[in-house]
């Protein structure tokens, strides 16, 4: 059977297991598997399905996503989100923007601390809220908010988009985490601007509800001085630990994230939150986690090697030869695919499945695999709060209860703003991802 019409037949089959709600690492395995057997028989799979599954999962590198995950999960435990953003309300003191861009810019150390959007953004979505609904945003503005800080943890270390992305290309996860910082920054300034956009031209209708009087008000949330010191404490150690102890290759990016699950259980402990819950809690999402990830990485694996032999890649290539001499023109089209695809599908999976796709495009193109992997890590970000799937929004809906339409509305906006602004700046300039990891020890 000719490779095209192979590959159009798992392409279609691919859709259609992803509409029909199946999990994305079933999809890739089932149609990895079926191109496999349509190209080559059944011949090929006793080797692909024996040890290989394991030796890809068996990689040092990958102990930091359980590592990361584990830290995220004491801290998100411990209740430091809560005692965090107490210190952003009492610094913003009442005024507006203020409490908006502090929102924002805890969302985005929280997501460096935790690692994980999701976790992020139903934490802001059950804290941040209600104190931005009562101090005269509207629902959908407070929503985004919330779910915008949770995703940037997408781009800002420890990504475990990045991580990924660097066991797939075999680029050094700690100078990902490095480069990202300045490209993690660019894009909570973005999304800081369009918030204070909205802000201000909602404000009318802002004004008519707080006459109204407070929405969804709450008891205080309230922290002794003692407590508030150990919650800053910890944060800037962790902050410290991963992007300081990394940079100055003082650790390596295992060795931070077992420091830092280290210290987050010490500071559950220190505020009395550790008991058989807490520890029973805290693992078993670990490995649901780690768990997942693994899974997709070998239907990936599987995935990658049909794409591979259908020779996909060079068709690809022969499809962009008109516009290859334009480096920025592919870089555009390419950005614009993922940013469709991480639309639809979960952030690790696109990555796993689309690298093997890319990588060879990126070579003939003689593009930084370290830039490109920074630049896929802000487009994962964005796919966070937009429709379909941005499970960020999902986050955020489920805890605060407002709609999902009006706030993906809202997060379309962050998102091709950042789209065209951040990612159309990295193409420009390259050196704004190369030049921290460049001056790494």
């Amino acid at each position: 059977m000719s490779s095209v019409i192979v590959i159009g037949i798992i392409l279609t089959m691919l859709v259609l297991f992803l509409i029909s709600g199946l999990y994305i690492h079933s999809v890739l395995f089932a149609s990895g598997v079926i191109g496999l057997i349509l190209l080559e028989g059944f011949s090929t799979l006793p080797g692909l399905l024996g040890n290989e599954p394991f030796n890809r999962v068996a990689s040092y590198t990958l102990t930091t996503i359980p590592l990361y995950v584990l830290m995220a999960q004491f801290i998100l435990h411990s209740d430091i989100v809560k005692d965090i953003f107490h210190i952003v309300h009492k610094m913003s003191r009442g005024k507006n923007s203020i409490l908006g861009i502090l929102t924002m810019c805890i969302g985005g150390v929280l997501g460096a601390v935790s690692g994980s959007g999701t976790a992020t953004a139903a934490s802001l979505g059950q804290v941040a809220i209600p104190e931005l609904r009562k101090h005269g945003y509207s629902a959908p503005l407070a929503g985004a908010i919330a779910a915008a800080g949770g995703s940037l943890s997408g781009i800002i270390p420890p990504s475990i988009i990045l991580i990924l992305y660097g066991v797939a290309t075999e680029t050094p996860v700690g100078k990902l985490f490095i480069g990202a910082i300045i490209p993690g920054i660019m894009v909570m300034i973005v999304f800081i601007l369009v918030m204070l956009v909205y802000l201000k031209l909602q404000k009318k209708e802002m004004t008519a509800e707080i006459e109204a009087g407070p929405i969804n008000e709450q008891a205080p949330h309230t922290v002794s001085p003692i407590r508030l010191f150990i919650v800053s404490f910890v944060a800037m150690l962790i902050m410290m630990i991963i992007f300081g102890g990394i940079y100055s290759g003082v650790f390596t990016p295992t060795e931070a994230g077992a420091v830092g699950a280290f210290v987050g259980l010490v500071t559950a402990f220190v505020l009395g939150k550790v008991n058989a819950r807490f520890i029973k809690v805290s693992i078993v999402e670990t490995l649901k986690l780690t768990g997942m990830v693994m899974l997709i990485m070998i239907g990936a694996q599987i995935f990658g090697r049909f794409v591979s032999l259908s020779l996909l890649p060079r068709k690809l290539l022969s499809f962009l030869e008109p516009i290859m001499d334009t480096p920025a023109l592919v870089l555009i089209v390419i950005s614009l695919v993922l940013f469709v695809l991480f639309m639809f599908i979960e952030g690790a999976a696109v990555i796993l499945m689309s690298i093997p796709v890319l990588l060879p495009i990126m070579t003939a193109l003689q593009v930084d695999l370290l830039w490109f992997g920074v630049f896929v890590g802000i487009l994962c970000t964005i796919g966070l709060i937009t429709p379909p799937v941005g499970l960020s929004v999902y986050a955020v809906s489920g805890v605060s209860k407002i709609r999902l339409e009006p706030i993906f509305k809202i997060g379309m906006v962050f998102a091709l703003a950042v789209l065209v602004i951040v990612c159309g700046l990295m193409i420009a300039f390259p050196s704004i991802v190369t030049f921290l990891p460049d001056s790494m020890k």
